[in-house]
């Protein structure tokens, strides 16, 4: 095709039905993050990568990873962030938020997420914060159960999480 000359465009509605499903690997982190407020991970002992989120296997060396599950605290540092400032809808919010990849401690992986408890102003890459989880019996398994994550040690109460 070249520069769109053949794209074409479909008018009306098309009838789409899916089930989202999150295989084994994601099932198992969904309901470790619901029961245990942990976060699950694999290992390779072959080539020593830790995949969050979870794998079953290993995208380096293609190693069997079914018997190689961690738990890992919601702990990391910020990788790199931005500043959202409309909604999904378009409209401009009272107040940014900060979505942030936070790199979880002792993986080689991460969380795409929102930062509580700092303001614009103060946030930094490489700014150490924490899982702010849901209690317990309002998790569901989903990835909701995290609220967002928190700078270390901020000490303030974490905002309540919106409605989505």
């Amino acid at each position: 095709m070249a520069h769109g000359a053949e794209a074409r465009t479909w008018y009306g509605t098309m009838p789409v039905q899916f089930r989202y499903t999150p295989g084994t690997a994601g099932l198992r982190f969904f309901e470790t993050l619901k029961k245990k407020g942990t976060l699950a991970a694999t290992r390779c002992a072959e080539c020593g990568k830790t995949y969050l989120p979870p794998r079953v296997y290993c995208e380096n060396c293609f190693a069997d990873l079914e018997g190689s599950w961690i738990e890992v605290e919601p702990r990391g540092l910020v990788h790199t962030f931005t500043l959202v400032h409309l909604d999904r809808e378009g409209r401009r919010l009272r107040q940014p938020e900060i979505a942030a990849f936070v790199r979880i401690d002792g993986t080689d992986g991460g969380l795409v997420t929102r930062l509580l408890n700092v303001r614009p102003e103060d946030v930094r890459i490489d700014l150490p914060v924490e899982g702010v989880l849901l209690p317990p019996r309002q998790r569901k398994g989903v990835l909701d159960d995290i609220a967002g994550f928190a700078p270390i040690g901020s000490g303030a109460p974490p905002r309540r999480p919106r409605a989505r």
